[in-house]
């Protein structure tokens, strides 16, 4: 389905000079109200609060099915706004319930990781926190203390977990599962792909019956179906056909360069062209810090983003760029699936990725929402051929420009 979008507050100039907005148009002839949704007058309020006008698909499709109770099996990609799509339904829900037991949740939402736990944590709360009674909601996950988790248990009607973890507030008796109304399986796929069926199944085992299940993934499998068959009773299927990258939007520029160049390059690129919002790339955890390193030094702020910084870091760095407070964020590509910037003008390759997937998964990161952007790559001889085959795969030719001329003196 598409959108026209208007221009006004929340809109954002690309680097072409036209305007893209972030929120559908609400005069156009296929515009559907959240209204018609059947969602509560104190539901509608708070996505008004949020700048919320119009459902995107997924949320269309799931919301009504979620409010009469249906289980759902919803096929979505990350960025399809499927998030919203069971948050808003739950509150909705839960608004009507007595409040439970203390301890005893009232809706539990199985997420595969801590980035995604604190996000779907914030979608909660930010919703939550617009309603006349507040529901608490709580996120909670592995490589930090378990006893600050524990304490916040108080009551707490909607968790938001990582398998592991729950297991363990479980364990120590802070949490307790017999009274959960509904079940949500966010990401399943990514859920069964890190090993977490052992600890799924323990979960269900805990969970009472009657309930109503609600599980999302990308994708489709074996597994998933098999969990399908086992958890959900009649589902009500939806499968929203993921956007393609449109390769052709983003201007892709290359640059010849000796390693030992890299650096000041990116450098002098980044003030050359005046970037105010860019997103590099690189191949390893201590590069992406020597990288931060050489920038701050040179007076551009930045901040890395990959695993082996603390979750509290990543959380604060991901939130500074998307703010603008932060000039330059360098990943690596296994922290960058969690990173989704509507209208990212600039990606940096300062290492190229072992395949073109991911390599088209990067510079996908910007020309999005139909708005342009600049994809730029830093190629060593050693990476010429590599980059040749990235680009039969992507099927689109990228110049490469000598920089040998380039006066790098003082970047």
């Amino acid at each position: 389905m598409y959108y026209e979008r208007c221009v006004g507050k929340h809109e954002r100039r690309t680097l072409n000079n036209s305007y893209v907005s972030l929120y559908p148009f609400k005069n156009s002839p296929i515009y559907m109200s959240f209204a018609s949704l059947g969602l509560s007058p104190a539901i509608l309020k708070a996505l008004e609060k949020q700048f919320y006008n119009a459902p995107y698909p997924i949320q269309e499709q799931a919301i009504p099915p979620i409010l009469k109770g249906n289980d759902i099996l919803g096929i979505a990609q990350t960025g399809s706004g499927k998030t919203a799509s069971f948050v808003l339904p739950i509150l909705q829900l839960l608004e009507k319930m007595p409040l439970g037991r203390n301890r005893h949740i009232s809706a539990l939402v199985l997420v595969p990781t801590r980035e995604l736990a604190l996000q779907v944590g914030e979608v909660f709360k930010a919703f939550s926190d617009a309603l006349p009674n507040r529901i608490k909601t709580l996120s909670v996950f592995g490589g930090v203390s378990i006893n600050p988790q524990m304490i916040q248990m108080q009551g707490v009607e909607i968790l938001i977990a990582t398998p592991g973890r729950l297991l363990d507030l479980v364990d120590s008796k802070a949490v307790y599962l017999s009274d959960v109304e509904i079940l949500v399986l966010d990401e399943a796929d990514k859920m069964l792909n890190l090993g977490f069926k052992e600890e799924m199944t323990s979960i269900f085992k805990l969970l009472p019956k009657k309930r109503q299940n609600l599980l999302f993934s990308a994708t489709l499998g074996k597994d998933i179906d098999s969990i399908t068959e086992f958890l959900l009773h009649d589902p009500v299927k939806i499968e929203i056909v993921a956007e393609e990258i449109n390769i052709d939007l983003i201007q892709q520029v290359a640059y010849e360069v000796e390693e030992e160049r890299k650096g000041p390059l990116l450098r002098y690129l980044i003030k050359e062209q005046q970037m105010k919002q860019v997103l590099v790339f690189t191949s390893s955890v201590h590069r992406a810090d020597a990288v931060v390193e050489k920038l701050k030094a040179n007076n551009i702020n930045a901040a890395a983003i990959h695993s082996k910084k603390s979750q509290g870091a990543r959380t604060d760095a991901l939130k500074q760029f998307k703010a603008e407070k932060v000039q330059v964020l360098v990943a690596t590509d296994l922290i960058s699936r969690g990173i989704d910037i509507p209208f990212l003008p600039f990606v940096i390759n300062y290492e190229l990725p072992r395949s073109p997937k991911d390599f088209i998964h990067r510079v996908g990161r910007t020309g999005r929402a139909e708005a342009s952007g600049v994809a730029i790559s830093l190629i060593s001889k050693e990476e010429e051929h590599h980059f040749s085959v990235i680009q039969k795969k992507m099927r689109k030719k990228v110049e490469l420009i000598a920089t040998e001329e380039f006066d790098l003196k003082g970047f």
